[in-house]
């Protein structure tokens, strides 16, 4: 499949994909990723070993619609809700009578 990444035409297939990452170990996921095989692979580090360009010079974007185009499992960062803080049951009781809550 042709697709365009930083501005530049690659010819991609997914065995080709699959070749490409066998053997490269995969780096902390801290953003979107691609499953190839059984591994989970950040998209710049796959973007970086297909076509042998420098991280910043494409978007993750770009990866991300080639290996999905070639049948890839993508994922998104995931937007996970931050921590809620447990109220105590004063705390709690507190807040339902609708005094300020003690810290």
């Amino acid at each position: 499949m042709r697709c365009v990444i930083a501005r530049f035409p690659f010819d991609l297939t997914r065995t080709g994909v699959l070749e490409s990452m066998k053997g490269i170990k995969p780096e902390h996921v801290s953003g979107a990723s691609v499953i190839i095989g059984r591994r989970t692979y950040p998209v710049k580090q796959v973007g970086q070993v297909v076509t042998r360009q420098d991280r910043r010079d494409f978007s993750a974007g770009e990866v991300l619609r080639a290996m999905t185009q070639l049948g890839f499992t993508c994922r998104e960062l995931s937007q996970t809700p931050s921590p809620t803080r447990v109220l105590s049951p004063l705390q709690n009781a507190s807040a339902m009578l609708g005094a300020p809550a003690v810290a």
